[in-house]
């Protein structure tokens, strides 16, 4: 895939507020702002406070936030600006966008208080969120006749599958909200696979080509193609049967599979330019949490939840800081270039992730590192809202639409 740049000949700037311009404006900043508000609400859970009356408990309702609050608003925010890239269509702007984010608002404030209101309405608004961005996705997909991304429309279907089992428990349906939360780790570290393996090769071949550098990234080849199956078979038996064998040995194969892919990618030369690194960086992470899953299915000294935060504060985090830095530059008409104050973002977000998984391996340190790394994850989350924001919020130097 090109650079997430949209050239469609008949696109025009949009009359109204540049938030409303394009779909990148407003969920990239609700990322950001709901990563920091979420988690510092978290750790002041963890310090005694009552902070929220949700129907979830406590560490369920942490979990559910970060899927489906923060996870979920960047993934809406880079599908509403890449398929108009990959159908030629008009970007989804103004009051149907501004609808949209006041859907997931909702969800946000409703879930967070479903003890009081009930489960079941707050079930109700929040999965109204995500049946909306999956219509919108069909809609795009179908009359752009984009048959290639059609597996979009099934991760986003999946997506509101696994949010909708987290709720199920909420509402005293079933116990599948642990099914649910794995569910949706799964479908979020799967497309990281399969858009990781279309950008990252194509970005870092930019890049390299520029420079005339001697050795360029490797073309998508079968090994690409058997590393996203067994990615995704070893997804599929972790959500299903997280303590079996069978998927220990599928994630040590995912982990070396996924590991050989990021090598042929040529990261080691992109030391120059951290808005590309950081993308491998962000992809390494796959194949270090298939690693520690192996690890703690093997060994008891290794906790489970150390993969489960390699996939979610490592890969979902890093690469959701490089995609959304590098789109919103981009799509606002500036360089291509990390400068300083971005590469600071992308040493708080990886040390954050270093540091709670050190905190899980770690439990003699466990809440001095467990802190530290909260608040570096709230200075990345928070340096983005206040340096991209203005971005975000304004249009485009250059009088462009985007």
């Amino acid at each position: 895939m090109a650079e997430l740049r949209v050239a469609v000949p008949r696109l025009r700037a949009h009359p109204g507020p540049a938030i409303l311009a394009y779909g990148f404006r407003p969920f990239f900043l609700a990322a950001a702002v709901w990563a920091v508000v979420s988690l510092a609400l978290w750790l002041a859970f963890l310090e005694g406070a009552p902070v929220v009356a949700s129907a979830f408990d406590p560490l369920l309702w942490h979990a559910h936030e970060m899927i489906f609050g923060f996870v979920g608003a960047a993934i809406t925010g880079f599908l509403l600006t890449a398929i108009p890239n990959w159908t030629g269509r008009m970007p989804l702007q103004g009051w149907p966008l501004l609808g949209l984010v006041s859907l997931w608002l909702a969800g946000r404030i409703v879930v967070a208080v479903s003890a009081s209101i009930g489960a079941a309405p707050a079930a109700v608004i929040d999965l109204v969120f995500y049946a909306a961005v999956l219509a919108v996705v069909v809609r795009e997909v179908i009359a752009g006749k984009n048959w290639r991304n059609l597996i979009m429309v099934a991760a986003v279907a999946t997506f509101l599958a696994a949010n909708a089992l987290m709720h199920a428990e909420a509402m005293g349906l079933a116990e599948t909200a642990q099914l649910g939360w794995r569910l949706g780790v799964s479908v979020a570290v799967m497309l990281i696979a399969l858009i990781g393996g279309r950008i990252i090769p194509s970005f870092t071949r930019n890049w390299l080509a520029k420079r005339e550098a001697p050795r360029l990234p490797a073309p998508f080849r079968g090994i690409d193609r058997a590393t996203l199956i067994v990615t995704l078979v070893a997804l599929i038996a972790w959500t299903l049967s997280p303590e079996s064998p069978v998927t220990a040995v599928l994630a040590s194969v995912a982990a070396i599979a996924n590991l050989v892919r990021l090598a042929r990618w040529e990261g080691h030369a992109t030391w120059a330019e951290p808005l590309v690194l950081i993308l491998h960086l962000g992809y390494a992470w796959i194949w270090i949490g298939f690693a520690l899953l192996a690890a703690g299915i093997f060994s008891p000294a290794v906790p489970p939840i150390v993969a489960v935060h390699a996939f979610s504060a490592g890969a979902m985090a890093t690469m959701i800081m490089a995609v959304m830095t590098r789109a919103t530059l981009g799509h606002t008409g500036r360089t291509l270039h990390a400068g300083a104050a971005t590469s600071i973002l992308y040493v708080l977000v990886t040390a954050a992730a270093i540091l709670r998984v050190a905190a899980s391996l770690l439990p003699a340190f466990y809440h001095p590192l467990l802190m530290t790394s909260g608040l570096a994850w709230l200075a990345a989350f928070l340096g983005y809202a206040a340096v991209y924001g203005p971005m975000l919020l304004r249009p485009r130097p250059d009088g462009k639409p985007g």
